[in-house]
């Protein structure tokens, strides 16, 4: 049986600090090498928006429970909205968004929500394999078997 824990860190522009802390939990949560390195990549794309192009400040959480882990990324300055979410996608002619298409891509479930403290990013990751679910790159994107845009909140 794996103990419950919570990992929370400011966002800060040391990512390597930040990989390293999402590594450690997914680990002690049980994720399998390639879901691991599947989150940790989607988290550092995330907070490389935050830094980019949002708030520059908020928290990383991460928890897990049955076989689910959840990051949760709040970007303090609330600028990512539903519109960014929908409009990640590898097929247009642009030279921004393809972090959010990575995100979406590699997680399991992506909820966006906005709160009173900024914009909630929530990346979810189950444990087992997802090489079943995955799609070929221009597929349409989906999260637990729903369209991406019903997974924004």
């Amino acid at each position: 049986m794996v103990d419950e824990f919570e990992l929370r860190c400011p966002i800060t522009a040391d990512l390597g600090r930040i990989r390293r802390l999402v590594r450690l939990h997914g680990r002690h949560s049980g994720l399998a090498e390639r879901r691991l390195e599947d989150l940790v990549l989607a988290v550092n794309e995330a907070v490389t928006n935050v830094l980019d192009h949002g708030g520059q400040a908020g928290t990383v959480t991460a928890r897990s429970a049955d076989g689910l882990v959840v990051v949760d990324v709040l970007d303090a300055g609330g600028r990512l909205t539903r519109e960014h979410l929908a409009a990640a996608d590898l097929a247009r002619a642009t030279t921004s968004g393809y972090g959010l298409w990575v995100i979406q891509y590699l997680c399991d479930e992506v909820v966006l929500e906005r709160t009173g403290q900024g914009s909630l990013l929530s990346l979810r990751v189950r444990a087992r394999s997802p090489t079943a679910a995955r799609r070929e790159p221009g597929a349409p994107l989906e999260h637990g078997g729903r369209p991406r845009e019903a997974a924004a909140r």
